[in-house]
This record gives structure tokens, sequence and C-alpha cells, in this order.
């Protein structure tokens, strides 16, 4: 930890970029490398099938950041005041690994049983349906691996290891590309190959995350915990709105494949599944800036290092804005090339395809710095905060948008749900986190602050 206390913030922050950045690139890469291969196989309606599929990827890794996100950042917050214990520590990873293994097995069996009821409700048609069960039968033999790595990757970075997060993110990713090729054309397996690479890619992640344990430099311990329910509370409670980021996004993709089929048709579903995937991207990068800040700021805060944390906050800032023009510029000016990396597009799409994207692209000017804000808020410990610009931004706005918009204007209209919600929660959101740095102690007032906690004697 004293790299985060008294390291050059610049040097820490970039190289924890640099890995979070891998990491969540990887992550993304399995249901866009996904959704490529298959669209290139079978057309439109293969990428219309992982569109529908899209909500169960928001669901299970929505689990695995709530332990993760919300046990790192008390693990890290404790080991940032002088007064915290191991035990106190260790507590919050076994209480995230218990809470972990009981979501995975309320999502197993969820998954298993109730299969083609949940498909129904994600907008699958009677043609895709198949396509559907196909991509997620070899995946439920391991759906649980992909909370663990979520979860594992997050306690890594945490725990000083950001790189072997990446490595074993990286590999199964690598493994995923070659071997969707591999499966889907060269075996002929179709759809079926692109959910046999995804599923073999997260068991080789999980297997080298676990090798963090056989290190010296492990901190992780599990052992009987105290307190579990108030713990398993605690986790919840911060970890929260991160969790809540990515099932919105399940939410809001469930409500647009449904309004989408009823306005627009197969088509337009077709360039949306290619649209969330772009998206993937753009959350992902976000995912990183959150990511390799939030054990700075959480150690720091826990230690009252006010203006550390607002150094922090300089760099990821300016790597968000990065972000928004990188993807947002990307997107207006080449809708039609990314198009055809995810499918062979018939004319009807090369004709509607530019102006969807364009349109809803210009949501990504905002959308990196708002899902950053989700994690800066957690970060100095104001779940409130967090909640109140996750809920909003997943539910409440853009949830009405999607039903309102098409009703009162066009349904083409659709389209501008997200930059209309991006717009509207990143205004709230800068006044939010204006208000919260402002409070942070200054440099020169934490020793003074520590000797009243009792944190240390001068």
């Amino acid at each position: 930890m004293n790299e985060f206390l008294e390291g050059k913030i610049k040097a820490v922050y970039v190289r924890y970029l640099s890995a979070a950045f891998g990491s969540a690139l990887i992550t993304s890469i399995y249901s866009v490398v996904d959704m490529a291969m298959v669209g290139q196989y079978q057309g439109s309606d293969g990428t219309a099938a992982l569109a529908v599929v899209a909500p169960i990827w928001n669901i299970i890794y929505s689990f695995g950041l709530l332990m993760g996100i919300g046990g790192s950042v008390l693990f890290s917050t404790v080991k940032g005041r002088k007064k915290s214990t191991a035990e106190i520590e260790d507590d919050y990873f076994t209480a995230a690994v218990i809470g972990s293994i009981i979501l995975a097995i309320f999502s197993w069996v969820g998954l298993i049983l109730f299969e083609q009821p949940l498909l129904q409700v994600f907008g699958a048609s009677e043609a895709l349906m198949p396509l559907a069960q196909q991509y997620l039968l070899p995946v439920k033999f391991v759906l649980p691996l992909f909370l663990f790595n979520q979860m594992l990757a997050a306690f890594l970075r945490n725990d000083g290891s950001p790189r072997l997060a990446t490595t074993a993110i990286l590999a199964g990713g690598v493994f995923n590309m070659f071997a969707d090729y591999l499966f889907v054309f060269t075996l002929d397996l179709g759809i079926f190959g692109a959910g046999l690479a995804t599923a073999i890619g997260s068991g080789i992640s999980f297997l080298l995350l676990l090798t963090h344990f056989l290190t010296k430099k492990n901190t992780l311990i599990i052992r009987k915990p105290t307190n579990i329910l108030k713990k398993l509370k605690e986790i919840t409670v911060v970890g929260f709105s991160t969790f809540f980021v990515d099932v919105a996004m399940g939410i809001i993709t469930i409500l647009f494949n449904r309004q989408i089929m009823r306005y627009l048709g197969t088509d337009a579903l077709s360039i949306y599944g290619v649209i969330v995937n772009i998206s993937t991207f753009v959350q992902c990068c976000a995912y990183s800036v959150g990511q390799a800040a939030q054990p700075i700021i959480s150690v720091n805060f826990g230690a009252r290092q006010g203006n550390r944390i607002r150094e922090t906050l300089k760099y990821a800032l300016g790597s968000a804005g990065f972000f928004s023009l990188f993807w947002m510029v990307l997107s207006l000016a080449m809708p039609l090339l990314l198009i055809k990396v995810f499918m062979e597009p018939s004319q009807e799409i090369i004709r509607m395809a530019p102006t969807i994207i364009r349109s809803y692209s210009l949501s990504f000017i905002f959308l990196p710095f708002n899902i950053f804000a989700t994690y800066y808020f957690q970060a100095v410990m104001k779940p409130k905060a967090a909640f109140v610009i996750s809920i909003t931004r997943g539910l409440v706005i853009s949830g009405s948008l999607i039903f309102l918009l098409p009703t009162v204007f066009s349904p083409s209209s659709l389209w501008l749900v997200m930059p209309i919600t991006e717009l509207l929660t990143a205004i709230g959101g800068v006044l939010l986190m204006k208000r919260y740095t402002d409070q942070l102690p200054n440099q020169s007032g934490i020793k003074e602050a520590k000797k009243k906690e009792g944190l240390f004697s001068s």
C-alpha cells in the first residue's frame, strides 16, 4: 500500500490504468469477437441472436462487480487507516467470496431452469431462439466463472497485482479470439463454436487468477469472518452502483430490443447489436479509468490524503475525456466500417446504419465520465451519490425515454435516448463530484486530523 500513499501519483495511476485497460478491453472482446465471427458466419440473424443474449452477460458481470468492487473498496479503505487489522481486511475478502458463491448459484440455477422464458423476455423471436440457445449451451457449464473472474480481478488490483489480473483476462481473451475462428469456421460449428470458445476462455482466466494466491505478494486470506451478514450488507451498499451500471445496461438492452422489434424490425435490431458491442468497448474504457483510480483513491481516503485524491482525479478525468472523444469521433466518421466488422450487411442495413450509429454515438461524449463518477463516489465512501448517478442514468431517465420518445415523436427517436440520458446524468455528476471533492481534507490538515482520530501520535 506504500505506493498508493507515498508513490508518485502519475506513475502509479498510469501503471494501474494500463493494467486495468487491458483487462477491461479483453473482457469486452469476448462478446465483440463472438458477434463479429457469428455475424460473418450466419449473417444478421446471428448478430441479432447475440444481441438477445447480451443482457445475460450484463447480469453476470454485474454480480461479479457487486462483490468485487464493493469488497475491494472496503478492503483498501481499511488498509489505508493505520488502525486497521489484517483480520478486518480479510473479513471483507471472505465475505465477498461467500457472496459471489451465493450469486453464482442463483444465476446458474436461474439460467438452467428458465432459459427460454428469459430469452423471450430479452427479445428473442421464434427465428432467433434456436441460435441464442446454441450459443448458451457450452456457456451454461461454466457460468459461475464469469462472475468469479470479475470479483477476483478487482481484489487483485487492490492487492497490488494489477498486471496478473490483466494477464489472466488477456490470456482468456486471446484464446477466445483464435478459438472463435477455429470453432466457428474451421470446424464449422457456427454460433455454438463461439459459445464454446468463450466458455473455455473463461476457464483459462480463472485458473491464472488463482495463481495470485501462490505468490508472496498475496495478502488475501479466507478466514472465518465475523458479522458476515453485516459485511455483506456493507459490500452490497458500496458496490451497488457499479453493479447497477451493468444491470441497467441489461435492462436497457431488453427494452431497446423489444421497442426496436415493435417499431423498426430485425435489421434495426442487428444494427443495435453492433451498437451494444461498440458501447461495451466504451464502457470498458470507462471501467479501466475507474478501476485504475479506485484503489489509489480508496487507500488515500482511508489515510485522509485529500490532495493525493485530487491529483488522481485530475488524471482520471483526463483519461475519461480522451476515451470520450476517441469513440465518438470514430463512430461519427466510420459507421459502416464498424458495421462491416460485425456482419456482412445487406443493402438495407447499409442504408440505415450510418444515421443510427451517428445518432446513438453522441452519448459516448458523456458515458465515460458518468461511469467513472460511480467509481469515484464509491471510493470516497459516498454510496448514495453513486446510487443516484447509476439509477438515474440506468433506469429512470433512459427507461422513461425509451417509451416516451417513439410515442411522442417517431420510432427513429429511439436512437437519441442515450445521448439525452448521458447529458442529463453528466450535469448531475459534475455538481456532486465538485461538492464532495471540495469536502476532502487539505494536505496541511492531515496530521491534525489523524491526531484527533488517534491514528498516530506525533
